[in-house]
């Protein structure tokens, strides 16, 4: 049954993405194809209603026949129900009304993994570790945390009930009563003063608050008469395109061109330049990017490198060089849509793949290096299009080890720091903090070695040599003591892997536990302690030299 309703759908799905597709590409010489192709999509399915032996449902199969349509245009071309539309405008507003509370699925329930600070949820109590049992006295256990989302956003100024359980406390079962409240999607999470006199602006996302925020924290960095600034732009997936014009605004000339727009016409251009006074167009700016930098990220981090403006230090950013607009549908849906490509001042498009052109099989590959092409920066500095943003500085991070990605992913630093919140009512400052021997000892013992879930990766690859030696008629007597001896010295002992890699694991385990009392601006400050990334910002930015041969190497020369 389930296979003939797959095929239904399935032939539902051709003929609909195949009649729509005629619309798109609408001309007068096939207009009665896509009349004719209507039809048959229509009255297809209109006979399934009537005769299929099981019902249908008309709301459910619509939107997987538009979803898959969409699919093969490119990720971000996509169908906003009504009931979906709310995280949209979250994104753009940079507000919703809820208890400001970050949630996370865990062992088929729903947990509070961090409350926001100054949000109902914070200001009620809510902690980080909270099993969130009941709502309004309907059980939640079990749900998903989309489910349990919608329950506890709803209008400001309404009330609820949210009971959890308590980690580590007696009498764990406790009751809130919450009001809502309109929540703040803070663009800006952190900014002050590093390593003495550099200014810092983590900058998470571009909504309508971003530029200001942005402004804002750098009027104040000034005023604490800071030499350089570093913008973070990392892991940031985008967002309005007109916020990331105005952040670039305060760093370059009024009047200056950042971006052109180009849709299916060549006469719609569109040219987007700088409107408002700059704040600072002369101390010296690092821009921080990684593979998680994408759209409006992108945008500001391209400009300010084409403009010769900031140096840009980290990895290649993501490459979405698209433009999306929304247009309103029948019955309050919304479709987002990608209307245009950008190129930023040097004139290049930095998107990494060409949805337009798929393999055979459907999928879609970044555009090779050899492929792209050679642009230049105001200074003549050569860049290239097709891949995103090249750093002008690249950084190596450090490779991360299975012992701390377990340690992480399975929630023991997560643990450990709640029930240490549990019982430790203060700590000093993030700029203090500090693992200590007996906090790490203290970690230690917490780990059940019973339950620690260890990626044995030598002794599995070891087993793996074992049997192709085997196959292969290698493995006699000799060989197979070696193998003995090997596995012996290979054999993990988490005690001593623990010792072995403490530095890398007391950073997650800090970041933690100083979340529990300073929520994500004090986790951030004992992140940016360890940030490989930071180090080299403030090796280019200390070196004056450095800085200036970076953005004009033809001058240096001279």
């Amino acid at each position: 049954m389930k296979t003939m309703r797959k095929f239904i759908i399935c032939v539902i799905l051709g003929i609909f993405v195949f009649s729509i597709f005629g619309v798109v590409a609408a001309t007068r010489s096939d207009k009665s194809a896509i009349a004719r192709n209507l039809n048959i999509f229509n009255s297809l399915y209109k006979e399934l209603q009537i005769n299929y032996v099981d019902s249908i449902d008309a709301d459910k199969s619509m939107k997987t026949a538009i979803d898959a349509m969409l699919s093969e245009l490119d990720p971000y071309t996509e169908y906003i129900s009504e009931e979906e539309q709310e995280d949209f405008k979250t994104i753009s507003s940079g507000e919703y009304a809820g208890i400001g509370a970050v949630i996370m699925q865990r062992d088929n329930n729903v947990y509070i993994s961090e409350p926001q600070e100054g949000a109902p949820a914070q200001k009620a109590g809510l902690r980080p570790g909270d099993l969130i049992v009941a709502i309004d006295g309907d059980t939640v256990l079990g749900w998903k945390s989309d489910k349990v989302s919608s329950r506890l956003r709803g209008q400001a100024g309404t009330r609820l009930k949210l009971t959890i359980k308590r980690p580590y406390v007696a009498d764990s079962i406790i009751t809130f009563d919450i009001v809502r409240g309109k929540i703040q999607v803070e663009p800006v999470p952190y900014y002050g003063v590093i390593r003495g006199d550099i200014g810092y602006i983590m900058l998470s996302t571009f909504n309508e608050k971003s530029a200001n925020a942005v402004k804002q924290a750098l009027v104040e960095l000034k005023k604490s008469k800071v030499k350089s600034i570093v913008l973070d732009l990392r892991n940031n997936g985008g967002g309005l395109l007109e916020s990331a014009i105005k952040i670039v605004g305060l760093f370059v000339p009024k009047n200056t061109e950042v971006l052109r727009t180009r849709g299916k016409s060549v006469l719609k251009e569109k040219i987007y330049k700088t409107t408002s006074k700059p704040i600072d167009t002369e101390t010296p700016i690092v821009v921080l990017i990684n593979g998680a930098t994408a759209s409006s990220s992108e945008i500001v981090s391209g400009a300010l490198q084409d403009l010769d403006r900031a140096v840009i230090i980290g990895n290649r950013s993501y490459g979405k060089g698209l433009v999306q607009g929304s247009r309103q549908l029948p019955y309050n849906g919304v479709l987002k849509v990608t209307t245009e490509r950008y190129y930023i001042p040097s004139g290049r498009l930095i998107q990494a793949i060409d949805y337009s052109h798929r393999n055979p099989d459907g999928t879609v590959a970044r555009i090779p290096d050899s492929l792209t092409k050679v642009f230049k920066t105001r200074n003549g500095r050569e860049v290239r299009d097709g891949g995103g943003i090249t750093p002008d500085v690249e950084v190596k991070y450090p490779e991360g080890n299975r012992l701390t990605y377990n340690i992480v992913v399975n929630h023991w630093a997560f643990d450990y720091a709640n029930r240490f919140a549990a019982t430790v009512s203060s700590i000093v400052s993030p700029e203090e903090f500090v693992i200590t021997d007996s906090i790490y000892d203290d970690f230690k013992r917490f780990i059940d070695p019973d339950k620690f879930k260890y990626d044995k990766v030598c002794e599995l690859r070891l087993d793996d040599l074992r049997k192709v030696a085997t196959h292969e008629g290698y493995m006699t007597d000799s060989v197979k003591m070696q193998f003995d001896i090997l596995e012996k010295m290979l054999r993990h002992d988490l005690n001593k892997d623990l010792d072995t890699n403490r530095d890398d694991i007391s950073s997650y385990l800090a970041e933690e536990i100083v979340r529990r009392y300073y929520y994500q601006r004090g986790q951030i400050i004992v992140g940016l302690r360890s940030d490989v990334a930071i180090d080299e910002a403030v090796n280019v930015l200390h070196d004056v030299n450095r800085y200036k041969s970076i953005l004009n190497p033809a001058k240096e020369t001279k």
